[in-house]
């Protein structure tokens, strides 16, 4: 699947926003505003001013829309829900080639709030996603004990782990171990239920 850099970047943001929500085991990645300065930096998301509580009320609430999208049933449920993340930010697209990086375009509106910048590109990068056709390309960890997003991008549409070298490894080696305790229990099995039966022969 071909996806425009700028698309693809701003993939990459939506899901490790997503990323960042609270599990049983994982506090909220986004707890205070220094933890939402940390991923502003850490994505090096332009044209952000100081940030506050407001801010990070407002990047909690779209991490909660983007959160939906993964589990929309539909393109059309998906599809409300971008119109929606994406008319309330305000979407404005521009030309720009800021830092260095090719033109590419921006969607979020001049002096835009750090919350309508990531609801504008995301929603845009999402909605290139369901317009090509690709929902079920959002997906979550099929591991038992991790729901963490990301967007499978493999030809084949087959990736089922947020990170085959981490869930998927664990996997299959819980697999392995399982086939092997229950291949030497039905040796044991077998072992046992013969040397009953020589005792049975030979009193």
């Amino acid at each position: 699947m071909q996806i425009p850099h700028d698309t693809r970047r701003a993939l990459d943001v939506v899901v490790a926003l997503v990323n960042t929500a609270a599990e049983t085991d994982q506090p909220d990645g986004l707890g205070d505003v220094s933890a939402l300065r940390g991923f502003v930096h850490e994505f090096a998301i332009s044209d952000v001013g100081e940030l506050g509580a407001r801010d990070l009320a407002g990047v909690r609430a779209v991490r909660g829309k983007f959160a939906q999208l993964f589990a929309s049933p539909n393109p059309r449920a998906a599809a409300a829900l971008i119109n929606e993340l994406v008319a309330t930010a305000g979407t404005t697209p521009q030309l720009t080639d800021h830092d260095g990086y090719d033109w590419h375009v921006h969607y979020f509106a001049p002096g835009a709030s750090v919350g309508d910048h990531l609801a504008a590109d995301g929603g845009m990068a999402l909605a290139f996603i369901v317009v090509s056709g690709e929902q079920e390309r959002l997906r979550r960890c099929e591991a038992p004990d991790c729901r963490r997003a990301f967007v499978d991008l493999s030809r084949n549409r087959s990736r089922r782990y947020c990170d085959s070298r981490t869930c998927g490894n664990r996997l299959h080696v819980a697999a392995y171990r399982a086939r092997r305790k229950e291949a030497e229990s039905e040796h044991e099995e077998v072992v046992h239920g013969g040397q009953q039966q020589q005792g049975a022969d030979h009193p």
